[in-house]
């Protein structure tokens, strides 16, 4: 069961974070990086849009960007070396996004260290990304209520990748849990969202 906090609004729950998570030490090199997970369908995306804002622009990484077709989770190692690792000296990042509907990978982008850098996408707060994180973020929305909304997102035309989906993001968080070590719960309500402490 998800307990229901005291509401907040966003403006005052977006700002407030932004000025939290620009208070941390730095996590992977000179970058505090955000990791924000959650179900398939649970608004990790719009949030991470809002809170860069928040954040004067910093740059987002999507997970839908390193995963592909063959590989839905089984992405680590490339993000590792194309992502984490450059960071982690202070280099620039060049990573090769993944398009979904040509099914290959297209040209590199460049990712610079900045002073915080939001990843967004099932799987960001995984055990090997981790230790790189200075705080990870976990959208509190039940995963069915998630899925619902992601499918009724993506419409009939995803329904086929939705049913393999499911089942491959049930095996994921079976291994590998992220909530479990989430810092802060993100919930969206009616006005905005509610942010408070997480298990960890």
């Amino acid at each position: 069961m998800y307990a229901r906090p005291a509401p907040a609004t966003l403006g005052s729950t977006i700002h407030d974070l932004s000025r939290r998570l620009r208070r941390l030490s730095p996590s992977c090199g000179p970058v505090r990086l955000i990791g924000i997970d959650g179900h398939a369908g649970s608004g990790k995306s719009t949030f991470a849009g809002q809170l860069a804002d928040a954040l004067s622009g910093a740059p987002v990484l999507r997970l839908d960007d390193i995963a592909s077709h063959e590989q839905l989770f089984d992405w680590t190692e490339r993000l590792l070396t194309q992502v984490i690792e450059p960071l982690d000296r202070g280099e620039t990042a060049r990573y090769a996004p993944y398009d979904w509907r040509a099914r290959r990978f297209g040209p590199f982008r460049l990712l610079p260290p900045a002073p915080v850098i939001l990843i967004e996408g099932v799987g960001a707060g995984r055990q090997a990304l981790r230790p790189h994180l200075a705080h990870l973020l976990w959208m509190e929305v039940p995963r069915e209520e998630a899925w619902t909304r992601g499918r009724t997102r993506d419409g009939e035309e995803q329904r086929e990748f939705w049913a393999g989906w499911v089942e491959a993001e049930r095996r994921h968080f079976a291994d590998d849990p992220s909530r479990p070590f989430a810092d802060l719960l993100v919930q969206q309500c009616e006005k905005g969202y509610e942010v408070h402490s997480g298990p960890a």
